[in-house]
Protein backbone atom coordinates (compact mmCIF):
# COMPACT_ATOMS: atom_id res chain seq x y z
CA UNK A 1 0.00 0.00 0.00
CA UNK A 2 1.16 3.49 -1.10
CA UNK A 3 0.90 5.89 2.14
CA UNK A 4 0.40 9.77 0.71
CA UNK A 5 4.10 11.50 2.06
CA UNK A 6 2.81 15.14 0.88
CA UNK A 7 0.49 17.48 1.77
CA UNK A 8 -0.18 20.74 0.18
CA UNK A 9 3.14 21.82 1.20
CA UNK A 10 5.54 19.04 0.97
CA UNK A 11 5.75 16.06 3.75
CA UNK A 12 5.16 17.30 7.07
CA UNK A 13 4.95 15.79 10.80
CA UNK A 14 6.82 15.04 13.91
CA UNK A 15 10.23 15.22 13.91
CA UNK A 16 11.34 11.57 14.72
CA UNK A 17 8.24 10.04 14.43
CA UNK A 18 7.01 8.85 10.22
CA UNK A 19 6.85 9.63 8.05
CA UNK A 20 9.93 12.00 9.49
CA UNK A 21 11.73 9.30 10.94
CA UNK A 22 15.42 8.42 10.07
CA UNK A 23 14.86 5.37 7.89
CA UNK A 24 11.53 6.71 5.85
CA UNK A 25 14.02 10.56 5.32
CA UNK A 26 16.81 8.27 3.89
CA UNK A 27 14.48 6.53 1.37
CA UNK A 28 12.93 10.10 0.56
CA UNK A 29 16.43 11.40 -0.34
CA UNK A 30 17.40 8.26 -2.85
CA UNK A 31 14.08 8.29 -4.28
CA UNK A 32 14.11 11.62 -5.42
CA UNK A 33 17.28 11.34 -6.86
CA UNK A 34 16.04 8.37 -8.69
CA UNK A 35 13.00 10.36 -9.96
CA UNK A 36 15.47 13.02 -10.85
CA UNK A 37 18.04 10.96 -12.71
CA UNK A 38 15.62 9.00 -14.86
CA UNK A 39 14.12 12.21 -15.93
CA UNK A 40 17.02 13.65 -16.90
CA UNK A 41 18.06 10.43 -18.18
CA UNK A 42 21.72 10.91 -16.79
CA UNK A 43 24.48 9.68 -13.99
CA UNK A 44 25.03 11.21 -10.59
CA UNK A 45 23.46 14.60 -10.10
CA UNK A 46 23.60 17.65 -7.75
CA UNK A 47 21.11 18.51 -4.99
CA UNK A 48 20.98 21.59 -2.92
CA UNK A 49 19.66 21.37 1.16
CA UNK A 50 18.58 23.96 3.09
CA UNK A 51 16.85 24.27 6.69
CA UNK A 52 15.46 26.56 9.16
CA UNK A 53 16.58 26.64 12.42
CA UNK A 54 14.71 23.71 14.38
CA UNK A 55 16.69 21.55 16.36
CA UNK A 56 15.47 18.16 14.65
CA UNK A 57 16.61 19.87 10.89
CA UNK A 58 20.63 18.99 11.38
CA UNK A 59 19.72 15.18 11.69
CA UNK A 60 17.16 15.50 9.40
CA UNK A 61 19.68 16.71 6.60
CA UNK A 62 22.03 14.11 7.63
CA UNK A 63 19.17 11.17 7.01
CA UNK A 64 18.39 12.87 3.59
CA UNK A 65 22.06 13.79 2.20
CA UNK A 66 23.15 10.07 3.22
CA UNK A 67 19.70 8.63 1.50
CA UNK A 68 20.75 10.98 -1.76
CA UNK A 69 24.20 10.36 -2.24
CA UNK A 70 23.43 6.17 -1.64
CA UNK A 71 21.41 7.33 -5.12
CA UNK A 72 24.42 8.67 -6.82
CA UNK A 73 23.86 12.23 -5.95
CA UNK A 74 26.56 14.32 -4.88
CA UNK A 75 24.73 16.82 -1.37
CA UNK A 76 25.47 20.16 -0.70
CA UNK A 77 23.95 22.48 2.45
CA UNK A 78 23.23 26.20 2.58
CA UNK A 79 22.97 25.60 6.44
CA UNK A 80 20.31 27.76 7.78
CA UNK A 81 18.63 29.79 4.80
CA UNK A 82 15.01 31.03 3.80
CA UNK A 83 13.07 28.59 1.54
CA UNK A 84 12.76 31.35 -1.17
CA UNK A 85 16.82 31.24 -0.95
CA UNK A 86 17.32 27.35 -1.67
CA UNK A 87 14.46 27.41 -4.68
CA UNK A 88 16.72 30.65 -6.19
CA UNK A 89 20.12 29.33 -5.79
CA UNK A 90 19.11 25.41 -7.02
CA UNK A 91 18.12 27.52 -10.25
CA UNK A 92 20.99 30.23 -10.15
CA UNK A 93 23.60 27.42 -9.42
CA UNK A 94 22.66 25.15 -11.63
CA UNK A 95 21.24 22.14 -9.27
CA UNK A 96 19.58 19.41 -10.20
CA UNK A 97 17.22 19.97 -7.33
CA UNK A 98 16.64 21.54 -4.21
CA UNK A 99 15.52 20.41 -0.93
CA UNK A 100 14.20 22.51 1.99
CA UNK A 101 13.58 21.15 5.70
CA UNK A 102 11.21 22.94 7.18
CA UNK A 103 7.59 22.80 8.43
CA UNK A 104 6.89 26.61 8.38
CA UNK A 105 5.23 28.59 10.51
CA UNK A 106 4.66 25.43 12.39
CA UNK A 107 6.27 24.83 15.96
CA UNK A 108 9.92 23.23 16.80
CA UNK A 109 8.54 19.90 17.47
CA UNK A 110 7.31 19.48 14.04
CA UNK A 111 9.04 19.24 10.91
CA UNK A 112 9.24 18.90 6.75
CA UNK A 113 10.55 18.57 3.48
CA UNK A 114 9.93 20.40 0.54
CA UNK A 115 11.02 19.89 -3.16
CA UNK A 116 12.45 22.18 -6.13
CA UNK A 117 13.32 21.41 -9.26
CA UNK A 118 16.08 22.50 -10.65
CA UNK A 119 14.49 25.07 -12.04
CA UNK A 120 13.52 26.55 -8.60
CA UNK A 121 10.15 25.47 -8.57
CA UNK A 122 7.73 22.86 -6.08
CA UNK A 123 7.48 19.82 -7.67
CA UNK A 124 4.15 19.04 -8.87
CA UNK A 125 1.63 16.17 -7.75
CA UNK A 126 2.75 14.13 -10.15
CA UNK A 127 6.42 13.68 -9.38
CA UNK A 128 5.11 13.83 -5.51
CA UNK A 129 3.09 10.76 -6.03
CA UNK A 130 6.04 9.25 -8.34
CA UNK A 131 8.18 9.85 -5.20
CA UNK A 132 5.65 8.35 -2.82
CA UNK A 133 5.25 5.08 -4.85
CA UNK A 134 9.70 4.53 -5.28
CA UNK A 135 9.78 4.84 -0.99
CA UNK A 136 6.84 2.46 -0.78
CA UNK A 137 8.84 -0.23 -3.34
CA UNK A 138 10.37 -2.72 -1.14
CA UNK A 139 12.54 -4.15 -3.98
CA UNK A 140 15.28 -1.59 -3.26
CA UNK A 141 17.07 -0.62 -0.13
CA UNK A 142 19.14 2.32 1.24
CA UNK A 143 22.99 1.66 2.32
CA UNK A 144 23.25 1.33 5.91
CA UNK A 145 25.87 3.00 8.32
CA UNK A 146 25.95 6.61 10.14
CA UNK A 147 24.74 9.64 7.91
CA UNK A 148 27.64 11.96 7.66
CA UNK A 149 28.16 15.30 7.68
CA UNK A 150 27.28 17.29 4.58
CA UNK A 151 29.47 19.68 2.48
CA UNK A 152 28.97 23.30 2.95
CA UNK A 153 27.94 25.47 0.25
CA UNK A 154 28.21 29.26 1.54
CA UNK A 155 26.41 31.12 -1.58
CA UNK A 156 23.73 32.76 0.30
CA UNK A 157 25.33 35.66 -1.31
CA UNK A 158 23.92 35.26 -4.25
CA UNK A 159 20.43 35.05 -3.26
CA UNK A 160 21.21 38.54 -1.29
CA UNK A 161 22.47 40.18 -4.72
CA UNK A 162 19.08 38.75 -6.13
CA UNK A 163 16.91 40.15 -3.61
CA UNK A 164 18.46 44.02 -3.98
CA UNK A 165 17.69 44.12 -7.31
CA UNK A 166 13.71 44.52 -6.51
CA UNK A 167 14.81 47.86 -4.98
CA UNK A 168 17.08 49.25 -7.03
CA UNK A 169 16.59 52.67 -5.56
CA UNK A 170 16.24 52.60 -1.80
CA UNK A 171 16.75 55.72 -1.30
CA UNK A 172 13.71 56.87 -2.54
CA UNK A 173 11.95 56.18 0.31
CA UNK A 174 13.84 58.78 2.02
CA UNK A 175 14.73 57.90 5.72
CA UNK A 176 13.31 54.76 6.79
CA UNK A 177 12.71 52.64 10.38
CA UNK A 178 11.15 49.55 10.01
CA UNK A 179 10.77 46.66 12.29
CA UNK A 180 11.45 43.74 11.34
CA UNK A 181 10.79 39.92 13.27
CA UNK A 182 12.70 37.05 11.95
CA UNK A 183 10.27 34.61 13.75
CA UNK A 184 13.54 32.77 14.78
CA UNK A 185 13.70 31.62 12.13
CA UNK A 186 15.78 31.01 8.58
CA UNK A 187 15.03 35.00 7.91
CA UNK A 188 17.58 35.57 10.80
CA UNK A 189 20.73 35.18 8.19
CA UNK A 190 19.52 37.20 5.50
CA UNK A 191 17.18 39.72 6.56
CA UNK A 192 18.51 42.07 8.80
CA UNK A 193 21.86 42.20 6.76
CA UNK A 194 20.16 43.15 3.53
CA UNK A 195 17.62 45.85 5.06
CA UNK A 196 20.90 47.59 6.81
CA UNK A 197 22.78 47.18 3.31
CA UNK A 198 20.29 49.60 2.11
CA UNK A 199 20.51 51.92 4.29
CA UNK A 200 17.23 51.29 6.22
CA UNK A 201 17.34 52.06 10.03
CA UNK A 202 15.82 48.39 11.06
CA UNK A 203 14.90 47.26 14.74
CA UNK A 204 15.30 43.40 14.53
CA UNK A 205 13.32 40.88 16.86
CA UNK A 206 13.13 37.43 17.48
CA UNK A 207 16.25 36.61 15.68
CA UNK A 208 17.93 34.92 18.33
CA UNK A 209 16.93 30.69 17.35
CA UNK A 210 17.92 28.23 19.96
CA UNK A 211 16.48 25.51 18.45
CA UNK A 212 13.10 25.71 20.18
CA UNK A 213 11.37 29.58 19.69
CA UNK A 214 11.23 29.40 15.94
CA UNK A 215 7.36 30.82 15.42
CA UNK A 216 6.69 31.28 19.32
CA UNK A 217 4.78 34.08 20.23
CA UNK A 218 6.47 35.94 17.03
CA UNK A 219 6.35 35.85 13.43
CA UNK A 220 3.88 36.19 10.75
CA UNK A 221 1.56 33.76 12.88
CA UNK A 222 1.56 35.98 15.65
CA UNK A 223 1.81 39.74 14.93
CA UNK A 224 1.06 41.37 18.05
CA UNK A 225 4.41 42.05 19.21
CA UNK A 226 5.24 43.39 15.59
CA UNK A 227 2.31 45.69 15.23
CA UNK A 228 2.66 47.32 19.11
CA UNK A 229 6.32 47.69 18.61
CA UNK A 230 5.96 49.70 15.11
CA UNK A 231 2.76 52.06 16.91
CA UNK A 232 4.33 52.77 20.09
CA UNK A 233 7.67 53.61 18.42
CA UNK A 234 6.99 55.64 15.71
CA UNK A 235 8.06 53.52 13.20
CA UNK A 236 6.84 53.74 9.53
CA UNK A 237 6.33 49.97 9.18
CA UNK A 238 6.80 46.98 10.38
CA UNK A 239 7.31 43.26 8.67
CA UNK A 240 6.85 40.06 10.19
CA UNK A 241 8.34 36.53 8.26
CA UNK A 242 7.77 32.78 9.19
CA UNK A 243 10.04 30.41 10.43
CA UNK A 244 11.30 29.20 6.67
CA UNK A 245 10.89 32.73 5.05
CA UNK A 246 8.23 32.31 2.26
CA UNK A 247 5.32 34.54 4.41
CA UNK A 248 5.25 37.94 5.19
CA UNK A 249 2.52 39.93 7.23
CA UNK A 250 2.86 43.64 7.47
CA UNK A 251 1.99 46.25 10.08
CA UNK A 252 1.63 50.26 8.81
CA UNK A 253 2.35 53.06 10.95
CA UNK A 254 -0.66 53.08 13.30
CA UNK A 255 0.50 49.54 13.97
CA UNK A 256 -2.87 47.63 11.92
CA UNK A 257 -1.98 44.53 10.61
CA UNK A 258 -1.78 43.66 7.19
CA UNK A 259 -2.10 40.56 5.42
CA UNK A 260 -1.79 38.97 2.09
CA UNK A 261 -5.04 40.13 0.24
CA UNK A 262 -3.62 43.90 1.23
CA UNK A 263 0.17 43.06 -0.65
CA UNK A 264 -1.84 41.93 -3.47
CA UNK A 265 -4.50 44.86 -4.32
CA UNK A 266 -1.68 47.57 -3.64
CA UNK A 267 1.33 45.29 -5.91
CA UNK A 268 -1.55 44.45 -8.47
CA UNK A 269 -2.49 47.42 -8.85
CA UNK A 270 0.60 49.77 -8.51
CA UNK A 271 2.02 46.67 -11.06
CA UNK A 272 -0.61 47.59 -13.49
CA UNK A 273 0.35 51.57 -13.36
CA UNK A 274 4.01 49.96 -14.16
CA UNK A 275 3.03 47.86 -17.63
CA UNK A 276 4.39 44.98 -15.58
CA UNK A 277 0.99 43.14 -14.50
CA UNK A 278 1.05 40.10 -17.42
CA UNK A 279 -2.33 38.74 -18.09
CA UNK A 280 -4.40 41.68 -15.97
CA UNK A 281 -4.91 39.55 -13.37
CA UNK A 282 -3.67 38.09 -9.79
CA UNK A 283 -4.09 34.53 -8.86
CA UNK A 284 -5.55 34.00 -5.17
CA UNK A 285 -7.27 31.04 -3.67
CA UNK A 286 -10.33 30.35 -2.15
CA UNK A 287 -9.49 31.90 1.44
CA UNK A 288 -8.96 35.44 -0.17
CA UNK A 289 -11.79 37.82 1.29
CA UNK A 290 -14.18 38.79 -1.38
CA UNK A 291 -12.95 42.75 -0.90
CA UNK A 292 -9.88 41.47 -2.78
CA UNK A 293 -11.46 40.77 -5.52
CA UNK A 294 -13.89 43.65 -5.85
CA UNK A 295 -10.75 46.25 -5.22
CA UNK A 296 -9.17 44.49 -7.88
CA UNK A 297 -12.44 44.63 -10.36
CA UNK A 298 -12.29 48.36 -9.56
CA UNK A 299 -8.97 48.80 -11.48
CA UNK A 300 -9.86 46.69 -14.56
CA UNK A 301 -7.72 43.33 -12.84
CA UNK A 302 -9.18 39.80 -12.80
CA UNK A 303 -8.99 37.53 -9.87
CA UNK A 304 -8.44 33.95 -10.24
CA UNK A 305 -9.29 31.84 -7.81
CA UNK A 306 -7.16 28.51 -7.04
CA UNK A 307 -7.54 25.74 -4.22
CA UNK A 308 -5.56 26.45 -0.80
CA UNK A 309 -1.68 25.91 -1.48
CA UNK A 310 0.82 27.73 -3.00
CA UNK A 311 1.68 25.62 -5.33
CA UNK A 312 -1.41 25.67 -6.93
CA UNK A 313 -1.10 29.73 -7.08
CA UNK A 314 2.00 28.73 -8.76
CA UNK A 315 0.70 26.50 -10.77
CA UNK A 316 -1.79 28.37 -12.04
CA UNK A 317 0.11 31.60 -13.06
CA UNK A 318 2.46 28.98 -15.26
CA UNK A 319 -0.46 27.68 -17.25
CA UNK A 320 -1.65 31.83 -17.61
CA UNK A 321 2.20 33.62 -17.55
CA UNK A 322 0.93 35.94 -14.85
CA UNK A 323 3.20 38.07 -13.20
CA UNK A 324 1.33 38.13 -9.51
CA UNK A 325 -0.16 35.41 -6.90
CA UNK A 326 -0.66 34.57 -3.62
CA UNK A 327 -2.31 33.87 -0.29
CA UNK A 328 -3.73 35.48 2.23
CA UNK A 329 -1.38 33.92 4.87
CA UNK A 330 0.90 36.17 3.25
CA UNK A 331 2.71 33.60 0.61
CA UNK A 332 3.08 36.25 -2.41
CA UNK A 333 4.74 35.00 -5.78
CA UNK A 334 6.34 37.38 -7.82
CA UNK A 335 7.26 35.50 -10.78
CA UNK A 336 9.01 37.74 -12.34
CA UNK A 337 11.99 37.05 -9.48
CA UNK A 338 10.93 33.77 -8.72
CA UNK A 339 8.14 30.77 -8.56
CA UNK A 340 7.30 30.51 -5.12
CA UNK A 341 6.77 32.76 -2.01
CA UNK A 342 9.13 34.84 -0.79
CA UNK A 343 8.83 36.73 2.20
CA UNK A 344 11.89 38.98 1.43
CA UNK A 345 11.25 39.55 -1.75
CA UNK A 346 7.74 40.84 -0.84
CA UNK A 347 8.48 43.18 1.56
CA UNK A 348 10.79 44.68 -0.75
CA UNK A 349 8.22 44.87 -3.48
CA UNK A 350 6.20 46.39 -0.64
CA UNK A 351 8.84 49.06 -0.28
CA UNK A 352 8.73 49.57 -4.30
CA UNK A 353 5.43 50.39 -4.05
CA UNK A 354 5.91 52.85 -1.16
CA UNK A 355 8.73 54.31 -3.39
CA UNK A 356 7.05 54.73 -6.49
CA UNK A 357 4.03 56.65 -4.97
CA UNK A 358 4.97 58.25 -2.22
CA UNK A 359 2.30 57.05 -0.17
CA UNK A 360 3.09 55.18 3.26
CA UNK A 361 1.39 51.89 3.86
CA UNK A 362 -1.63 53.04 5.27
CA UNK A 363 -3.28 54.77 2.67
CA UNK A 364 -1.88 51.76 -0.05
CA UNK A 365 -4.00 49.79 1.49
CA UNK A 366 -6.56 51.70 2.63
CA UNK A 367 -8.80 50.68 -0.46
CA UNK A 368 -9.25 47.09 0.81
CA UNK A 369 -12.46 46.64 2.36
CA UNK A 370 -12.39 43.25 4.01
CA UNK A 371 -15.77 42.00 4.26
CA UNK A 372 -17.33 39.86 7.53
CA UNK A 373 -16.92 36.03 7.40
CA UNK A 374 -18.53 33.43 8.78
CA UNK A 375 -17.31 29.73 8.87
CA UNK A 376 -19.51 26.76 10.22
CA UNK A 377 -18.29 22.87 10.50
CA UNK A 378 -20.98 21.01 10.02
CA UNK A 379 -20.57 16.92 10.63
CA UNK A 380 -21.36 14.73 8.29
CA UNK A 381 -21.07 10.69 8.11
CA UNK A 382 -21.13 10.50 4.23
CA UNK A 383 -19.87 13.03 1.45
CA UNK A 384 -21.99 12.88 -1.71
CA UNK A 385 -22.28 15.58 -4.44
CA UNK A 386 -24.49 18.42 -2.90
CA UNK A 387 -25.70 19.09 -6.14
CA UNK A 388 -27.39 15.11 -6.03
CA UNK A 389 -29.23 16.00 -2.68
CA UNK A 390 -31.95 18.58 -4.08
CA UNK A 391 -33.31 19.96 -0.62
CA UNK A 392 -29.59 20.89 -0.13
CA UNK A 393 -29.14 22.49 -3.49
CA UNK A 394 -31.63 24.55 -3.42
CA UNK A 395 -30.94 26.74 -0.52
CA UNK A 396 -27.26 26.69 -1.89
CA UNK A 397 -28.52 27.83 -5.10
CA UNK A 398 -31.15 30.36 -3.26
CA UNK A 399 -27.80 32.07 -1.07
CA UNK A 400 -26.08 32.07 -4.39
CA UNK A 401 -28.14 34.20 -5.55
CA UNK A 402 -28.76 36.33 -2.75
CA UNK A 403 -25.09 37.19 -2.85
CA UNK A 404 -24.76 37.53 -6.43
CA UNK A 405 -21.85 40.75 -6.77
CA UNK A 406 -22.00 41.38 -2.89
CA UNK A 407 -20.65 38.19 -1.31
CA UNK A 408 -19.32 34.78 -1.36
CA UNK A 409 -20.21 31.19 -0.66
CA UNK A 410 -17.58 28.58 -0.57
CA UNK A 411 -18.99 24.79 0.13
CA UNK A 412 -16.66 22.18 0.41
CA UNK A 413 -15.68 18.81 2.14
CA UNK A 414 -13.06 18.61 4.24
CA UNK A 415 -10.10 16.59 3.19
CA UNK A 416 -9.46 14.47 6.32
CA UNK A 417 -12.16 14.49 8.60
CA UNK A 418 -16.16 14.02 8.11
CA UNK A 419 -16.92 17.79 7.93
CA UNK A 420 -18.68 19.94 5.44
CA UNK A 421 -17.39 23.14 5.75
CA UNK A 422 -19.84 26.03 4.83
CA UNK A 423 -18.27 29.91 4.43
CA UNK A 424 -19.30 33.21 3.55
CA UNK A 425 -18.79 36.59 3.31
CA UNK A 426 -20.89 39.15 2.81
CA UNK A 427 -21.47 43.22 4.01
CA UNK A 428 -24.23 42.16 6.72
CA UNK A 429 -22.82 39.53 9.22
CA UNK A 430 -25.71 38.89 10.69
CA UNK A 431 -27.48 38.36 7.32
CA UNK A 432 -24.61 36.26 6.22
CA UNK A 433 -24.56 34.00 9.79
CA UNK A 434 -28.80 33.49 8.79
CA UNK A 435 -27.55 32.04 5.66
CA UNK A 436 -24.97 30.05 7.07
CA UNK A 437 -27.45 28.27 9.27
CA UNK A 438 -29.90 27.45 6.71
CA UNK A 439 -27.24 25.65 4.42
CA UNK A 440 -26.57 23.44 7.87
CA UNK A 441 -29.67 23.25 8.94
CA UNK A 442 -30.10 21.56 5.11
CA UNK A 443 -27.07 18.99 5.57
CA UNK A 444 -27.54 18.12 8.94
CA UNK A 445 -31.49 17.25 7.99
CA UNK A 446 -30.73 15.96 4.65
CA UNK A 447 -27.23 14.39 4.21
CA UNK A 448 -27.39 11.31 5.71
Amino acid sequence: MVHALFGTDGIRGTAGTYPLDAATIRRVGAALVKVMLRDRQKLGGRVLIGRDTRESGEWIERELAHGAASAGATVFSVGVAPTPAVAYLTRAMQFDSGVVISASHNPYQDNGIKVFSGSGEKYGEHLEERIEHLVADASWTVSNGDAPEVNASGELRTYLDHAREVLPNPGALGPLRLVVDCANGAMTTVAPKLFRELGFDATVLAATPDGRNINSGCGSTHPELLAKTVRSNGYRLGVAFDGDGDRAIFADAQGRVLDGDHVLLMCGRQMKAEGRLRGNAVVATVMSNIGLELGLKKHGIDLVRTTVGDKYVMEEMQKRNLALGGEQSGHIIFSDFLYTGDGLITALNVLRTMAATGKELAELTSELQVYPQVLLNVRVNAKPDLKTVPKVAVVIDEVEKRLAGSGRLLVRYSGTEPLLRVMLEGQDKTEIEAMANRIASAVEEHVK
